[in-house]
């Protein structure tokens, strides 16, 4: 009985000391987290839909082919922005930096017509733009806090959010096409055709956003970046400077670390 009585005592003083460590370090917990994870994550892998804007820069003293469009259609900057869809994966290199990989596509389709001409029918003169770009960049991510507390050998408690600045760079490839009626300028005549440019270029980006955690696994993320890149026009438009490819987009998406 006396062993008994001392073994509820040793496992009742086992149980206190265990209750206060929690109580103190509980407010410590909830800073970083809901939750602990078994080790650091390594990997992320990252899923995005959002909203790109080219900038569609003038030529300056050459008259570049974004500068025909909006000046002969009935096409300003803003009709160009379009839909971006895109993954990304990121490999932890240490507490705050993340090497990553990353893709999108990149879509728009406006339809326009030409401002000062209609046909013989006093109809309007019809056509679509469609432009493409699909960037794949490796670069990587800097964040602005420690992404967590380790306690113990194996458990990890990540903070709940954070923010991050990053850079990239690649290849992007382009497709600039419009399709439709136009107009001859030196007979008047109006012809259907089908104007085609399509390429690859450098490009580089530089971004930003942060990561708020849903669970111990899954993330939100909010992403901005503003990329640079120009590439040179086909036959089909001979005479034009290169293609401003540069633009900004905006992506919400979702991680899964592990």
């Amino acid at each position: 009985m006396k062993r008994l009585a001392a073994a509820r005592l040793q496992i009742t003083r086992i149980t206190l000391a265990g209750l206060a460590l929690l109580s103190v370090g509980a407010p410590t917990v909830s800073a970083q987290g809901d939750g602990f994870l078994l080790g650091v994550p390594r990997v992320t892998m990252t899923f995005m839909a959002g909203y790109v804007q080219p900038r569609a820069a003038s030529g300056g003293d050459a008259q570049s082919l974004w500068d025909l469009t909006r000046e002969e259609l009935t096409v300003d900057t803003r009709d160009l922005g379009g839909t971006s869809l895109g993954g990304q994966l990121g490999i932890r290199v240490s507490e705050r930096f993340d090497l990553t990989v990353a893709f999108s596509y990149n879509h728009s389709e406006t339809r326009s017509e030409f401002r000062d001409w209609v046909d013989q029918d006093d109809l309007p003169i019809e056509q679509t733009t469609r432009f493409v770009t699909a960037p794949v960049t490796v670069g990587f991510k800097a964040y602005l806090l420690d992404r967590g507390r380790s306690f113990g050998r194996y458990a990890f408690v990540p903070r709940t959010w954070n923010p991050y600045l990053g850079l990239a760079g690649g290849l992007v490839y382009y497709r600039f096409q419009q399709r439709g009626d136009f107009v001859d300028f030196e007979t008047l005549d109006i012809f259907n055709d089908n104007f085609l440019s399509q390429a690859r270029a450098p490009t580089v980006h530089f971004l930003g956003g942060i990561d708020v955690a849903v669970n111990q696994r899954l993330l939100l993320v909010g992403e901005g970046r503003y990329t640079l890149g120009t590439a040179p026009l086909d036959s089909d438009f001979v005479g034009f400077p290169d293609l401003d490819l540069a633009g900004f987009q905006f992506n919400l998406g979702l991680s899964l670390r592990y």
